[in-house]
């Protein structure tokens, strides 16, 4: 029971549901007002117009009645006139024809059975009340009543009275007709509607349920997988977006199988050169002690380098944008490079680069220190090492109302043009043999890039092989989480 509940919820909610029952909702309320209305509209005017011809009958026999003298008796070819044309009226429409005097006495019953008595009602009254109406109706029941004043122009008075009782039976078969005719033709078309609305339904959920049959095949790693909808621009629109995050997820696969490719053939190396190392030392007895301490300074040296490669991977863990924790302070950025300068002045002045700072104004900025020091670092540490002997690197500091700017210029080897943008890339060197002299591991650029985005930041390379390299990082002055 609880299932089966759970499933009419389930339906219930179901777009294609909501979307069939409003599309049927507005498509039938109309035809239900439209069939009220054509029923009701065509019985008033059917009703209206009999009338309407009664009443001119009315007015004829009224005329006949006042120029025969009918009412005061006389019996001339002139009141036969009446009675004939009152016959005849009665008889085509199917009703009863009653003229009394002005006292009231019926002179002409067509049915012949009230002629001589007293006709009282309160249409009759007040017909000589001197009512400005000009007739009455009421319904009977299937029968409709109409009372009209004999009015004599002469005198300008009311003479006599004419009630003229007419059946609508036929009226209300004719109705009854065209109501079932209209309720056919409208069902019709309500059908077409419920068919209309359901494939419109089927029409648009059915591309919903696509998206969702290629995102749970995606979420069963079909990376290659590709949506193609066509239509409602909509429809391409969601292709679209999906066929781009499908592109981004295999790019991010792609980069995660490399970065463990990569992250295994770095540690691999220096592993292996150490075991080859020690099996060397291991296999032969008696070496002098010089050869001793160049095959330990060998391994002291594998090592150190996998301690730099272990420290840049947990630096690049610890800059993830997407997880790394925020310690944002109030600094100045003019004092906190002139130390990082301070540092790497010594490795600088060993082949003879000089490092220049110029710094156009004061700048406080809200940064966390760690990230950015390291980021700062990483471009500056790169300009010394891929530089000439006796070359330059210059820093320069400036600021506007919003941003504080870091351009790291050198005067280096530069890096090829087809090849910019992927130095950012996780493990990704220029020049792999130079790399290894200077122990770079090809994480730095990322991890920099990373701090960069996490201060809500961007960094813009510009290079030229062979003449240098010039980056320009831009930060927010204020910090937005």
């Amino acid at each position: 029971m609880k299932n089966a509940w759970s499933s009419l919820l389930y339906n219930i909610r179901s777009m294609r549901v909501q979307v069939f029952g409003i599309l049927l909702f507005t498509g039938l309320v109309p035809i239900i007002f439209l069939f009220n209305v054509i029923t009701n509209t065509y019985d008033t005017q059917m009703v209206s117009q009999r009338t309407d011809e009664l009443q001119s009958c009315g007015t004829v026999i009224s005329n006949l009645v006042v120029s025969s003298g009918y009412l005061s008796g006389n019996t001339s070819n002139a009141s036969g006139n009446v009675d004939t044309e009152t016959d005849e009226i009665a008889a085509i429409y199917q009703g009863r024809i009653i003229i009394a005097n002005r006292d009231l006495k019926i002179v002409k019953d067509t049915y012949g059975i009230e002629e001589g008595k007293t006709l009282i009602s309160t249409e009759v009254v007040k017909c000589f009340s001197g009512s400005s109406e000009k007739k009455y109706i009421n319904d009977l029941g299937g029968y409709m009543q109409l009372t009209m004043p004999i009015t004599d122009p002469l005198l300008n008075e009311v003479c006599g009275v004419i009630v003229i009782s007419y059946s609508i039976r036929n009226l209300e078969n004719i109705s009854r007709e065209v109501s079932h005719r209209t309720f056919f033709l409208l069902l019709g078309i309500a059908l077409i509607i419920i068919i209309l609305s359901f494939a419109c339904s089927l029409l648009l959920t059915s591309p919903l349920g696509k998206v969702a049959r290629s995102i749970k095949d995606l979420s069963k790693g079909d990376m290659e997988l590709k949506l193609d909808m066509h239509g409602y621009s909509e429809l391409v629109k969601i292709s679209e977006s999906f066929n781009q995050m499908t592109e981004v997820i295999r790019k991010q696969e792609n980069s995660r199988q490399e970065f463990v490719s990569n992250v295994s053939h770095e540690l691999k190396t220096p592993l292996a050169s150490m075991k080859v190392l020690s099996d060397s030392l291991l296999s032969q007895e008696g070496m002098p002690e010089e050869i001793y301490r160049e095959f330990l300074g060998d391994i002291t040296t594998e090592i150190e380098r996998m301690t730099c490669i272990i420290n840049d991977l947990l630096s690049m863990v610890k800059m993830d944008k997407n997880s790394a924790a925020m310690q944002v302070s109030n600094i100045s950025i003019n004092e906190l490079l002139e130390q990082l300068l301070k540092r790497l002045r010594p490795i600088a002045a060993k082949r003879s680069i000089e490092l220049i700072f110029e710094s156009y104004r004061p700048v406080m900025a809200d940064v966390d220190e760690v990230k950015i020091s390291i980021a700062f670092n990483n471009i500056i540490e790169n300009a010394i090492k891929y530089n000439y002997d006796d070359g330059w690197v210059r820093v320069t500091l400036n600021a506007d109302h919003k941003f504080f700017f870091v351009t790291i210029q050198d005067s280096g080897v530069g890096i090829p043009e087809e090849l910019q943008d992927n130095v950012f890339e996780r493990f990704y060197r220029v020049d792999k043999a130079r790399s290894r002299e200077t122990g770079g591991t090809g994480l730095g650029l990322s991890i920099t890039r990373n701090a960069v985005l996490l201060h809500r930041g961007s960094i813009k390379l510009y290079s030229k092989e062979k003449e240098g390299t010039t980056f320009t990082v831009r930060i927010p002055l204020n910090y937005i989480p």
